[in-house]
């Protein structure tokens, strides 16, 4: 929540619902002890403001300020103010006071925490000290049927509208919550896995592929002579090669498959279940596909792809390693030529995969 220029209503709009279900059904308790003692008509006027037109007038300061946080903690004061008031024009009964005050501090403690609890407390405190100087009531410790039934709607109706807008508050944290965790995982740009989430995402599929045996292949892709297209035609044309980039990855790969950007204009590829051949087939696909792009308003734009590939095998003691024999025959790839697909393998020399009527 933004607490400033005026950024602060939607807490506001979350406070009305209580306030104005509170004051309404506390009305009623005030009304069925200060009843019996006949109490001026403006007494009547200042009771029927409170709990029916003081939620909305308060909706409105609160909306109309430039700090609407800042104006309805001051309207939750003065909530407080009013609640003590009543307190003490019913003589401190014991049970409508307890009732009217504990709702209250309820309702301070979940829109402020503790501080604004204390600030409520004291503001009832003089609301209540205010009311004794002026009407000087009579303490009854005693309560009446009345008192009792004008009680039982506030101890059961409020607690469920504050339960209710608590509960939607946490709903929209926890959909708050998801969609961060994403922004953290995934790259701005392409939408992808950033590098570090992809990282995890590899530790954890060497882990699988030790005690499940799984047959796994990963790859790095490097889209050929990057800088030259920035340089060439621009970094907006050289993001919307990335975009059409991580477009391709997506639908060409498969569900299962996890990519990620791997950095710059690296991305980077973990095919579970899936051979070497496998791998350099769907990549291939891959390399076609880009190479087959043509966009008309840039004929001279072509975009190669060197990837370099490696599986899963026995001999690899960690996810550093193995990424580092992907990264090895990403390297082979451009050295011999780019816009290729190499494959890693355990003996030395490393080999391509490639089709010979694009060399």
């Amino acid at each position: 929540m933004n607490k400033h220029d005026g950024k602060g209503l939607s807490f506001a709009k979350r406070i009305y619902l209580p306030r104005s279900i509170g004051l309404g059904i506390g009305f009623f308790s005030v009304l069925a002890t200060l009843y019996p003692t006949h109490p001026s008509g403006w007494v009547w006027a200042l009771l029927v403001f409170n709990g029916f037109i003081w939620p909305h007038v308060a909706y409105q300061l609160a909306r109309l300020s430039r700090q609407p946080y800042q104006a309805e903690r001051r309207n939750l004061i003065y909530d407080s103010l009013g609640g003590g008031f009543w307190a003490g024009a019913m003589g401190l009964s014991p049970l409508p006071t307890v009732t009217v005050l504990s709702m209250m501090a309820m309702n301070n403690i979940a829109a402020g925490g503790q501080r604004l609890f204390i600030y409520g407390s004291l503001a009832q405190a003089f609301g209540a000290l205010v009311a004794i100087l002026i009407f000087s009531p009579a303490f009854n410790p005693g309560s009446t049927p009345l008192q009792i039934y004008a009680c039982l709607p506030m101890l059961v109706i409020y607690p469920i509208a504050v339960g209710l807008v608590s509960y939607q508050v946490a709903v929209k944290l926890s959909a708050h919550k998801h969609i961060l965790s994403k922004l953290s995982r995934t790259d701005s740009l392409t939408g992808l896995l950033n590098h570090g989430s992809w990282k995890d995402l590899l530790h954890i599929e060497f882990g699988n592929c030790q005690t499940l045996e799984r047959n796994t292949t990963i790859a790095l892709i490097d889209i050929d002579h990057f800088k030259n297209i920035n340089d060439s035609y621009g970094h907006i044309v050289g993001d919307t090669v990335l975009k059409l980039m991580s477009d391709a990855l997506v639908r060409k790969l498969r569900d299962s498959d996890l990519v990620g950007r791997y950095g710059g204009d690296e991305f980077c590829v973990i095919l579970p279940n899936t051979s070497r051949q496998q791998a350099f087939e769907i990549l291939e696909r891959l390399r076609l596909a880009m190479n087959a792009h043509h966009d008309v308003l840039l004929p001279q734009l072509q975009i190669g792809l060197s990837v370099g590939i490696a599986s899963y095998g026995p001999h690899l003691t960690d996810a550093a390693m193995w990424l580092h024999e992907a990264d090895k025959a990403l390297y082979s790839a451009k050295s011999s030529g780019r816009n290729r697909v190499v494959v890693a393998t355990t003996e030395p020399p490393q080999f391509a995969w490639s089709n010979p009527q694009l060399e």
